[in-house]
C-alpha cells in the first residue's frame, strides 16, 4: 500500500515487534532477520536501518538478501562511530524496518539521546519496526540484573516503551546451550570466551536471567489478559494462573492459614499468593496489631503480598477481593465460635462466603482453635474514665435495684433480694474495678438493710438471722472486689513482663549484629523507653561515643537521666520522666551497651596493635632475606667486572661482551631486588606517597614490558584500548603489572604467549594475567602472597619474592586487590582489580560503544 502523504491525510502508526532475549547470544539478531526474510518473501518492503552482528558468522549470512540503508558516520573525540542514518531511513520510507538494540545510546551529534527514540519517529511515520533488547536493559530490572551480575547497565529503556509493543516475543535458551554455543566460538572471539564463561555467563548468572525474562513477559501477558476482560466484560474467573487469596481475622490461627495458602500456591507453576484482611469501616479494632503484623511478615517472606480491605460485609468485602484479583483458590479457617454461638447467630462468614463463592474454589482449613470461643478480657488497666464510671455506678446500680425489687417486695424473699444485689456488684467490679466493687457493696448493704430486712425503713435488724446475712452479703462483695483486683494487678504484670522479655529479647539480637551494636543499642534504648534522645559520652573527655535522636521537636518538659555504664561510659537520657518500674529494664539495656562499648574499644585495640605486628614480622622477615639473595647479584656482577679487569687473562671482543652481559643482567637483578624492598618498607611503614589518577591501561602496560628482560616470552594485550581508564598511580601501577607479569612468564608454558587482558564491571576494572603454567593448587593460593615465599621455595637465584607480596599490597594501597583464579583449560590468572576512573556521561557512553556495550554484547 502507498505511505505517501497529501495535505490534510494522516497515516497510520507503525507496529512495533520486540524480541527480548535472556542474555546476549540467545539469537535475538538471527530471530530478527528470519522473521525479515519471511516477510520478504511474501512481498513487503523491508530494510535494515541497524544491524549489530558482532562478528558472528551465522548472523551476517542472514544479512544477505536483505537492502541495508548506509549507515551515518560520527565522529566525537577523536574516534569514529556508525550510527543508524535515521533521516536516510525516514526518506526511504519501507513498510518495515529492522533496528537493532534499542537500548543503544545515541553518539552525541543527533536530534536523539537514545534508539528507542529513533524508533518513535519510523512509528510515528507509519513505518513498521522490529528491534531487539535484552532483560538487563529494562528499566526495571537495571538493580536487579546489577546485583545478579554485577556489572552495571548504563543502558537502559524505559519499561513502558517495551510494553507498548504490538508484539513481544521472548528469545529464550538454557544456560547450558547457551554456554556450549560460546564455546563453540559462535558468540564471542576465542580470546573472549574464558573470561565470559568465568564471569557474566555464569550458569547461575544465566538461569537468573532467564527467570527475570520468563516472569516479565508472564507480567505483560497477564496484562494483556486483563485488558481483554475488561473489554469484553468478561467477570468469570479464568483459570490461567493459581492464585490463592487467604483470609486473616488476626486470630491465633493466622500462621496456619497462611502456611496451608502457600503450599497451595506452589503446587502450581508461578502461582501467587494474596493475604486479605478486612477491617471495619466504624473503626472497631476485634484484631490483634502484633499479631496481623506478625502474619503479614510471615506472608511476605513466603513470597506473597499484604492487604486490607476496609468493608463492614465481611464475606462480601473478601469475594469482591479476590474477583478483582481473579483469584482462583480462597483459604478460611474454620469458625472460632462455640455450637451454642452458631446456634443463636446463624451461619457465619466461612458459610456465607462459600455460598456466594461461584467459580471460586474454598478451603475451609481446621486448627486448633477451632470452636474454642473467645474469652472476655478480664483484669485490665482501667482508664480514668472508666474508673470515674465504675464509681458512678456502684451508687446507681444499687439504687436501680432498690427501685425494682421494691415493686416486687411481695414476690421475693430476703435471700433473692440479696443474690439480685450481689449480681449487681459483681458487674460493678467487672466496670470499675476494686474500688467500684467495694463502694457499690456498701450501698447495696446499706439500701438491702433499709428497705428489706425487717423491720424496714430503719437500720436497726430486728433477728440475729438477718444480721448474719447481711455480714455474708458484705464478705461475698469484698472478697469478689479483691479477687477482681488481684486478677488485674496479675494480669497487668504478666504483660508488662512479657512485653520486658521482649524487649531484652530484640536487645539480645541487636547485641548479636557485631560491629553495629552500639548504634543499634542506643537506638533501641530510645525508642524502647520513648525518648528523645539517647547519648554514650566519656565521662573523663565529655566526648560522645554514640547517639540516637528522634525525628521531631523535643517535648518542652523533657528530662534528663544520667547513668554510668562500664568504666568509662556515661549514658544520658532526655525525654519523658522514666518509672521505677522501668529501671529495672533500663540497667539490662545499660548493661549491653557496656559491653558493646568494651568489645568496640578490644576491636580498636588490637587493629592498632596488628600493624605493629605486621612491621615486626616484615622486618624479621626482611633481614633474613636480605642477606642471603642480595649476595647473589652483587657476586656474579663482581665476579664478570673482576675477570674483566684481570691482567692475567686476554679475553676475546665475544668473551668480554658476554661477561659485560652477565654483570648488566645481575645488577638489573640487583635493582629490581632493591626497589622493591624499598617499597615494600615504604608500604609496611605507611609512607607510600600515592598521586591517584585516571590511567589508561594502553599506556602503562608498554612500559611496563619495557623493563623486562629480553629472553623473556612475549606478551599479548587483549581489549587494553577499550578500557575505561582506572584511578591509579602510574609508576606504581607498572611495577606491580611488570611483577605480575614476570611472574607468570616463569611458570608459562614454553612458547605460549602471555595474556593480559581487562574488562569492566561496575565501577572497577579487572585486568587479567593469564599464563598456561602448571596453576597453583588452591591450598597455596594465600601463600604465593607472603613476602620471601616461592613456591617450592629452591630457586633463590631469580629474587626473594617480593614480586607478588609488593604487587598486592601496591594494588591495595591504591584501593583495589590482587587475586588468584584458575585459568580455563590450565594455568594460573592473575587478577587484578582497581576503581575505574569517574568520567563525564558523554564520555561513559562513547567508551561504553567502544568497549562493546561496557559488557556483554547483544
Amino acid at each position: 500500500m502507498s505511505r505517501d502523504l497529501t495535505p490534510g491525510t494522516t497515516t497510520r502508526r507503525g507496529q512495533l515487534r520486540v524480541y527480548l532475549g535472556s542474555a546476549p547470544g540467545v539469537g535475538k539478531t538471527y530471530r530478527m532477520l528470519d522473521e525479515a526474510h519471511r516477510r520478504l518473501d511474501r512481498g513487503a518492503d523491508v530494510v535494515v536501518g541497524y544491524i549489530e552482528c558482532h562478528s558472528r558468522r551465522h548472523t551476517e549470512n542472514m544479512l544477505q538478501g536483505l537492502e541495508t540503508v548506509p549507515r551515518l558516520t560520527r565522529t566525537y573525540r577523536g574516534s569514529d562511530f556508525q550510527e543508524m542514518d535515521l533521516d536516510a531511513v525516514l526518506a526511504r520510507r519501507p513498510q518495515v524496518a529492522l533496528v537493532d538494540e534499542l537500548a543503544h545510546t545515541n553518539i552525541p551529534g543527533g536530534r536523539n539521546a537514545k534508539r528507542w527514540q529513533d524508533i518513535e519517529e519510523l512509528l510515528a511515520a507509519g513505518i513498521d519496526v522490529i528491534t531487539t533488547v535484552n532483560v538487563q536493559h529494562l528499566e526495571s530490572l537495571n538493580d536487579v540484573v546489577q546485583k545478579i551480575t554485577g556489572i552495571p547497565q548504563r543502558e537502559t529503556v524505559p519499561d513502558e516503551v517495551v510494553r507498548r509493543a504490538d508484539q513481544i516475543e521472548l528469545v529464550d535458551m538454557a544456560p547450558q546451550a547457551l554456554r556450549r554455543r560460546m564455546a563453540h566460538g559462535n558468540v564471542y572471539k576465542a580470546e573472549k570466551v574464558d573470561a565470559a564463561l568465568s564471569n557474566y555467563f555464569r550458569v547461575g548468572n544465566l538461569t537468573a536471567l532467564r527467570e527475570l525474562a520468563l516472569l516479565w513477559v508472564a507480567g505483560r501477558v497477564d496484562e494483556g489478559l486483563r485488558d481483554y476482560r475488561a473489554t469484553h466484560n468478561i467477570d468469570r474467573v479464568w483459570e490461567t494462573r493459581e492464585r490463592v487469596v487467604v483470609a486473616l481475622t488476626g486470630g491465633p490461627e493466622g500462621e496456619t492459614l497462611v502456611r496451608r495458602a502457600a503450599r497451595i500456591a506452589d503446587r502450581t507453576a508461578g502461582g501467587e499468593l494474596l493475604a486479605v484482611h478486612i477491617s471495619r469501616s466504624d473503626g472497631l479494632a476485634g484484631a490483634s496489631p502484633g499479631a496481623l503484623a506478625e502474619q503479614r511478615q510471615l506472608v511476605e517472606t513466603l513470597g506473597g503480598s499484604y492487604h486490607v480491605v476496609v468493608g463492614d460485609d465481611i464475606p462480601t468485602a473478601l469475594l469482591a477481593f479476590a474477583r478483582a484479583h481473579h483469584a482462583t483458590q480462597l483459604v478460611l479457617g474454620t469458625s472460632r465460635r462455640g455450637r451454642l454461638n452458631r446456634f443463636l447467630t446463624g451461619p457465619g462468614t466461612g458459610q456465607t462466603t462459600v455460598d456466594g463463592s461461584e467459580d471460586i474454589d474454598v478451603h475451609m482449613v481446621t486448627h486448633e482453635f477451632t470452636g474454642r470461643g473467645r474469652l472476655p478480657s478480664l483484669g485490665r488497666r482501667h482508664s480514668r474514665r472508666r474508673t470515674v464510671a465504675g464509681i458512678l455506678a456502684g451508687i446507681a446500680v444499687p439504687a436501680v435495684l432498690t427501685a425494682v425489687l421494691s415493686q416486687f417486695h411481695s414476690q421475693v424473699n430476703l435471700t433473692t433480694d440479696a443474690l439480685i444485689f450481689q449480681l449487681g456488684v459483681v458487674g460493678v467490679a467487672l466496670l470499675g474495678g476494686a474500688t467500684s466493687a467495694l463502694l457499690a457493696s456498701l450501698v447495696a448493704s446499706l439500701l438491702l438493710n433499709f428497705y428489706f430486712i425487717p423491720p424496714v425503713h430503719t437500720f436497726t435488724i430486728g433477728e440475729p438471722n438477718n444480721v448474719i446475712a447481711l455480714l455474708v452479703f458484705a464478705v461475698v462483695a469484698l472478697t469478689v472486689s479483691t479477687v477482681v483486683d488481684h486478677a488485674a494487678r496479675l494480669t497487668q504484670r504478666a504483660a508488662r513482663a512479657t512485653a520486658e522479655a521482649e524487649t531484652l529479647s530484640t536487645l539480645a539480637g541487636s547485641v548479636l549484629r557485631g560491629a553495629d551494636a552500639l548504634p543499634a543499642l542506643l537506638d533501641k534504648t530510645r525508642t524502647a523507653f520513648a525518648l528523645d534522645s539517647v547519648a554514650l559520652l566519656d565521662r573523663v573527655s565529655g566526648e560522645a561515643l554514640g547517639r540516637s535522636d528522634a525525628e521531631g521537636d523535643p517535648a518542652p518538659d523533657r528530662t534528663v537521666t544520667e547513668l554510668p555504664v562500664g568504666a568509662g561510659g556515661l549514658l544520658v537520657l532526655a525525654g519523658r520522666r522514666l518509672p521505677a518500674a522501668d529501671q529495672r529494664v533500663l540497667t539490662a539495656f545499660a548493661a549491653h551497651i557496656a559491653s558493646a562499648l568494651e568489645r568496640d574499644r578490644l576491636a580498636t585495640a588490637a587493629a592498632e596493635v596488628e600493624p605493629i605486628k605486621a612491621a615486626d614480622r616484615m622486618r624479621t622477615a626482611l633481614l633474613a632475606a636480605v642477606s642471603h639473595d642480595l649476595r647473589t647479584p652483587l657476586a656474579v656482577a663482581l665476579a664478570s667486572v673482576g675477570s674483566l679487569r684481570s691482567p692475567d687473562v686476554e679475553f676475546s671482543p665475544e668473551d668480554q661482551a658476554e661477561l659485560l652481559a652477565t654483570a648488566d643482567e645481575s645488577l638489573v637483578k640487583l635493582t629490581r631486588l632493591v626497589d622493591n624492598l624499598l617499597d615494600m618498607s615504604r608500604l609496611q611503614a605507611g609512607a607510600l606517597t600515592l598521586h591517584l589518577e585516571p590511567t589508561h591501561l594502553d599506556e602503562v602496560l608498554p612500559r611496563a614490558l619495557d623493563s623486562l628482560l629480553d629472553a623473556y616470552a612475549p606478551v599479548q594485550p587483549l581489549d587494553l584500548d577499550t578500557a575505561p581508564p582506572v584511578l591509579a598511580d602510574p609508576p606504581l601501577l607498572e611495577r606491580v603489572l611488570a611483577n605480575v607479569i614476570t611472574n607468570a612468564l616463569r611458570y608459562n608454558a614454553p612458547g605460549a604467549p602471555v595474556l593480559v587482558a581487562a574488562s569492566h564491571h561496575l565501577d572497577r576494572v579487572e585486568i587479567r594475567v593469564i599464563d598456561r603454567g602448571p596453576g597453583i593448587p588452591p591450598g597455596d593460593r594465600d601463600r604465593v602472597f607472603l613476602p620471601f615465599q616461592r613456591l617450592g621455595d629452591t630457586d633463590n637465584t631469580t629474587g626473594v619474592g617480593l614480586g607478588l607480596a609488593l604487587s598486592r599490597g601496591l594494588a591495595e594501597a591504591m584501593g583495589g586487590s590482587l587475586e588468584v583464579e584458575d585459568t580455563p583449560g590450565g594455568g594460573t590468572t592473575m587478577l587484578l582489580t582497581l576503581p575505574a576512573a569517574e568520567l563525564s556521561d558523554a564520555d561513559m557512553n562513547v567508551d561504553d560503544l567502544a568497549a562493546d556495550k561496557n559488557g556483554p554484547g547483544e
